[in-house]
């Protein structure tokens, strides 16, 4: 239970003066105005002796009286560690207030904090304590009944503060301990105490308050009586609601319960004067009774308080407070351990037997079985144990336990008297972490440090250095050994860290402060800045050091980190409220990590999947707090880039490396505001605005004057509506699409809409935050998309206008945004080219086919001739196939349903026969180079030619594609995703795979070409060149260029540009109309060109023309056609002959 924010500790300070010459009354007056200039303090003066002052002349003695300053601070500004802070002040502060006044000392005598229910608990400083009266009236805290009363459950109302022991005394030890009441009672206002001071015995008449439940501090002796007249006020509880009427004096209530404690009185108290019950109050109720009697002793208060509960135990379900306290293993825990808390005995007297059931508290909470918390019972023993495991802050507090008989009736009571605290681990720092030292005598500075907000803890190197907060050590190498340094905590040596120092000999490449030296690739650690846990790691490159991993975390996110994996209905708010506060406290240093804003996600995702778990509602503070923390974390735009670019890791985390954080970071404040109770409120951040309301039948309403939310078709009565502005998300969700593209910019506010109701239709209004982007398009984020990464999708949106502001509508409900480009994604012309391209390119390429089927047996005589020609139609083959499954794998992409499996295999076959058109082209060229080259006949066979290129054609384009697979399909990163189905980009950079073999055979290929010119044009000028022949160099230079550009396919360095400008619209299209009609091209000047297949078909034609008789050579020869085909046979160089029956060619090649 948070204590309430009014509540505050107070502390008692003493200043001691002594005042050596005149102007005692002024002096004094002036101490106490101005010792402490505080609103919040409360000074009282008391002399230390008596003095009689008659007038304000000058003094010849010295006069000592003291200054009681009372400090309150507020519980919300109080760090943890408030009472050492007032403790080192005190140490070093002074007073100067004139020549007249010397403050002699200054103590801290007293410390009063809340508890769980609003009440203070007070603790003396050591060598300070109350008189024993008033811990046998205000509940004393300490176990050791010999010792002064150092720890009391409230402050007198007199406001007497801890004396000195010479002053208070120690108490007599008592065979039986205080009876206590089953509820703290204060004495009420118009109480007092009449008491002389602490030198002097008690006073004959003293009204004393009513002692507490938990009292367990000593009395005196039974047989000494606490004063010879003593009034003393007791109560005790019972389970029951509370009513006016118990304080009727004819009600059964009071009758039965004043006959009681008027009975037991008498029964065993001496010389009774009076037992009189004084009413009743609430607090389930709470009966308050007055005993007065010449003198009373601890024995029969005790038997007292026994036979009250022996008398009404029948009949009403009275509840016996034990004098005992909660046994803890631990009452002071660390982070994460292990605690055990005993209740009990459970006394035989009360004859329980083992029907009862124990029942445990955390303040006003009830503790039940879980994550965190186990509860057992042992009836024999009469005991019961509460096991609390990795505990943290939220188990701060004050305990309590109940024995319930299961048939009802009287139950037993137990209570810790001091509040159980858990404090964090110190973080014990070193550097270096781990380094390499060269073996020649080089000192290495080592440094070990230790940081905690709530406490002062010393380290020391082991057996080399006394403890201090931070040390330093220098080490000299000498022995040329590996050493390690362990620095660890004085009292608690489980809490430490190591440095290794590895020694090494020869030369060394890298060399620096943090990593210290090392060869190529070595590793290094260094610590992580102060106050964060983790490590640095770099390896060693010519460069120098190069880092490899940062996991550094905020120390307190980290601790929070663990408590979020064991969370409870307990503990949730309180690990909300510290994680908002660790936020705002931090800020600089969450939104500059991006390791700390990966945990922090981690810690909300764990939250959601709580609060699913263990169906906790989230109220207004509840959202409050993960609404400043999730506004923050939106702040960090550069650690976000890091984060969605994948270059951040984390370790000890369930966040994998194929998730996205940012798309988690959306999904857990989805998640969370499900768990939403169904109150109407708004809060306002600095980042964030948050509505939550109700309607009927319709909704319009504006939102950060950037989002208008109108809803026209829902279903269900008392709709609620919850809305969700985001002023920074746009900092971190990618802007990734469906088709796994991020060129699109986000262009308004990110809105996340729910509701109760069924919404089949909402229309969002946007205001474009930049004018200048165009080609708007209604998203929502797809947690599905891109392999569970995340992604905007346009599934059930549509953009209804664009005029200023965009207005989209949708039939579902989710995170809304809009995409925008400075460039039309879609463009038209460049699909007509591209279909309409790879039409013509695979009918050019069926046609080529036949024309080399018909022509084969021909071409095949010539050796040159052949191998051409046999690359030609492996080429042709291959880009056939890639383009068929250009077309299957674009009807995968456009199909409604999702299949990755057939995107992956026509990416598979799309990028093989690519290739394969490539490593074909490479193989022309090649054999281009050899026959140019080598003029002679002879060197390789045409059957080891045939080999090469086969292998080199097939062989070499499945190696590259069966490595690319089996390297990015384990991780889901083979194909750009399901609706485009070509090699990815983002993730594997997979693409890689066909880019750098296509550019770098066309670049083989062009250098291959240049030399090929060089060979032919220097072979023609050997002879010497006529205007003739230097007409026809140049044809045979354009057809040979003419011939080779499309098989060395420097059309694709086209593509170049494409990847350096890929917005560029006019290299777009060149690239799609070049490389759709490549078919086209290698019908063209590959087969068409040729004059050998010219010579073959005008033979072909003839042939056919003499069988079917439909014309004659003499018709063709004078025909437009026939004149076309002899005016190639003469520029070619070749001629041909026909007879009735048969025809011959004659070759002439050039």
């Amino acid at each position: 239970m948070a204590v309430p924010r009014t509540i505050g500790c107070t502390i008692f300070l003493v200043a001691i003066f002594c005042l050596h010459k005149k102007g005692y009354g002024e002096s004094e007056k002036r101490v106490l105005e101005e010792v402490m200039d505080t609103k919040q303090s409360v000074i009282h003066g008391r002399h230390k002796r008596a003095v009689t002052i008659q007038s304000t002349t000058a003094q010849n003695f010295p006069v000592d009286f003291d200054a009681v300053v009372k400090v309150q601070i507020p519980v919300s500004s109080a760090p943890f560690n408030i009472s050492e802070i007032v403790r080192d002040a005190l140490k070093n502060l002074s007073f100067t207030f004139n020549q007249s006044l010397i403050v002699t000392s200054l103590n801290l005598t007293t410390e009063c904090y809340p508890n769980t229910t609003g009440e203070l608990q007070c603790q003396c400083e050591r060598q300070f304590s109350w008189p024993c009266s008033k811990c046998q009236v205000y509940d004393a805290c300490s176990n050791n009944a010999s010792q002064p009363c150092e720890c009391s459950d409230a402050l007198p109302y007199d406001g007497q503060f801890c004396e000195p022991y010479t002053n208070a005394g120690a108490c007599l030890a008592s065979t039986t301990a205080t009876p206590p009441s089953s509820t703290k009672t204060e004495a009420p206002p118009s109480s007092t105490t009449t008491a002389a001071p602490p030198s002097t015995p008690l006073a004959s008449t003293t009204i004393a308050e009513p002692p507490s439940s938990t009292t367990t501090g000593a009395a005196a002796p039974p047989s000494t009586a606490l004063s010879s007249t003593t009034t003393v006020n007791l109560s005790f509880t019972m389970d029951l609601p509370f009513s006016d009427s118990y304080n009727n004096g004819n009600s059964s209530q009071w009758t039965d319960i004043s006959s009681a404690i008027q009975t037991q009185c008498r029964n065993h108290i001496s010389n009774l004067i009076n037992a009189t019950l004084t009413g009743f109050r609430r607090g389930s109720t709470i009966a308050d009774y007055t005993v007065n009697a010449p003198s009373l002793n601890i024995t029969e208060l005790d038997a007292v308080k026994t036979g009250i509960f022996t008398d009404l135990g029948t009949k009403y379900p009275i509840i016996f407070d034990s004098s005992a306290n909660l046994s803890f293993t631990h009452q002071s825990a660390f982070y994460g351990q292990t605690v055990n808390v005993t209740c009990g005995p459970l006394p035989k007297s009360l004859n329980f037997g083992n029907n009862w059931i124990a029942e445990w508290s955390q303040g006003n909470s009830l503790i039940s079985n879980d994550s965190k918390h186990s509860l057992s019972t042992d009836y024999g023993a009469g005991t019961a144990t509460l096991t609390m495991s990795n505990v943290f802050t939220s188990e701060d507090g004050l305990y309590e336990c109940n024995f319930k008989q299961a048939t009802g009736g009287p139950s037993f009571r137990q209570k810790s008297s001091v509040a159980f605290k858990v404090t964090e681990v110190p973080l014990v720092q070193v550097s270096p972490v781990q380094i390499k030292v060269p073996c020649d005598g080089r000192k290495v500075q080592l440094t070990c440090s230790v940081s905690s907000n709530s406490q002062n803890y010393l380290v020391e190197f082991t057996g080399l250095t006394n403890p201090d907060v931070k040390i330093n050590y220098e080490y000299t190498n000498t022995d040329c050994t590996s050493k390690t340094f362990t620095c660890q905590v004085k009292d608690f040596p489980q809490f430490n860290n190591t440095i290794t120092l590895t020694s090494f000999t020869g030369s060394f490449l890298c060399q620096d402060s943090i990593f210290g030296f090392g060869q190529e690739d070595d590793t290094a650690a260094a610590s992580c800045p102060t106050n964060q846990e983790g490590i640095i790691t770099a390896i060693c490159k010519k460069a120098g050091w190069q880092e490899q991993l940062k996991t550094c975390v905020l120390k307190p996110v980290t601790d929070l980190l663990v408590q979020s994996q064991f969370l409870t209905t307990i503990t949730v708010p309180t690990l909300l409220s510290q994680l908002s506060n660790v936020s705002l406290n931090y800020t600089k240093e969450v939104v500059g990590s991006p390791t700390t804003i990966s945990a922090v996600v981690q810690i909300l995702s764990n939250v959601a999947n709580a609060l699913l778990s263990l169906s906790i509602p989230i109220t207004k503070s509840l959202m409050e707090d993960v609404l400043i923390t999730s506004g923050i974390l939106t702040t960090a735009k550069d650690s976000w880039k890091t984060l969605n670019n994948g270059s951040s890791s984390l370790t000890n985390s369930s966040i994998s490396k194929n998730e996205s954080i940012s798309s988690k970071f959306l999904q857990s404040i989805e998640q969370i505001t499900r768990r939403l109770t169904n109150d109407s409120f708004d809060i306002s951040t600095d980042y964030i605005i948050f509505n939550k309301t109700t309607f009927k039948d319709n909704f319009n309403a504006e939102f950060n004057s950037s989002v208008d939310v109108a809803i026209s078709e829902a279903t269900g009565e008392n709709k609620s509506l919850t809305i969700i502005t985001f002023s920074l998300m746009d900092s971190v969700l990618p802007a990734r699409n469906e088709l796994n593209l991020d060129s699109a910019v986000i262009n308004g506010k990110v809105v996340l809409i729910q509701s109760s109701a069924n919404v089949s239709n909402i229309s969002l209004t946007f205001v474009v935050t930049n004018d200048s982007l165009k080609n708007p398009e209604c998203v929502f984020w797809n947690f599905n998309l891109s392999r569970g990464l995340g992604g905007w999708d346009n599934t059930g949106c549509k953009l209804v206008n664009n005029n200023q502001t965009v207005t989209c509508n949708c039939n579902h409900l989710t995170s809304f945004s809009i995409l925008m480009s400075p460039f039309s994604i879609e463009d038209p012309v460049l699909d007509y080219i591209t279909y309409i391209g790879v039409s013509i390119s695979m009918a050019s390429l069926i046609i080529c086919l036949i024309i080399e089927a018909v022509i084969w047996r021909k071409i095949k005589l010539n050796h040159t001739s052949y191998l051409r020609h046999v690359s030609i139609v492996n080429i042709a083959v291959s880009l056939l196939i890639a383009d068929i499954w250009f077309i299957i794998g674009a009807a995968i992409s456009a199909a409604k349903e999702e299949n990755k499996a057939a995107c992956s295999t026509a990416t598979f076959f799309i990028h093989y026969f690519y290739l394969a058109l490539f490593f074909w082209m490479l193989a022309s060229a090649l054999l281009l180079l050899y026959r140019t080259v080598s003029v002679f006949d002879g060197g390789l066979s045409k059957t080891s030619m045939l080999v090469i290129g086969f292998s080199l054609g097939y062989g070499a384009p499945l190696i590259i594609v069966v490595v690319t697979i089996a390297a990015a399909a384990p991780r889901q990163a083979y194909i750009q995703g399901a609706k485009i189905c070509w090699l990815n980009w983002n993730e594997s950079k997979a693409l890689l795979a066909f880019v750098i073999p296509a550019l770098t055979i066309v670049v083989i290929n062009l250098i291959i070409l240049l030399v090929v010119l060089y060979k032919m044009l220097r072979r023609r000028a050997v002879g010497g060149a006529s205007h003739a022949l230097e007409r026809h160099i140049t044809v045979v230079l354009a057809r040979t260029l003419a011939v080779l550009t499309p098989f060395f396919g420097i059309t694709w360095g086209l593509g170049i540009g494409t990847m350096i400008h890929p917005h560029n619209r006019g290299l777009l299209i060149a690239f799609a109309l070049f490389n759709s009609l490549q078919g086209f091209f290698i019908l063209v000047f590959g087969t068409l060109l040729d004059h050998k297949v010219q010579s073959e078909l005008v033979i072909k034609s003839q042939t056919s023309s003499r069988r079917t008789k439909s014309t004659s050579a003499g018709a063709l020869s004078s025909s437009g056609l026939g004149a076309f085909w002899n005016w190639r046979r003469a520029r070619d160089g070749y001629s041909v002959s026909s007879g009735a029956t048969n025809a011959s060619n004659s070759y002439s090649n050039s």
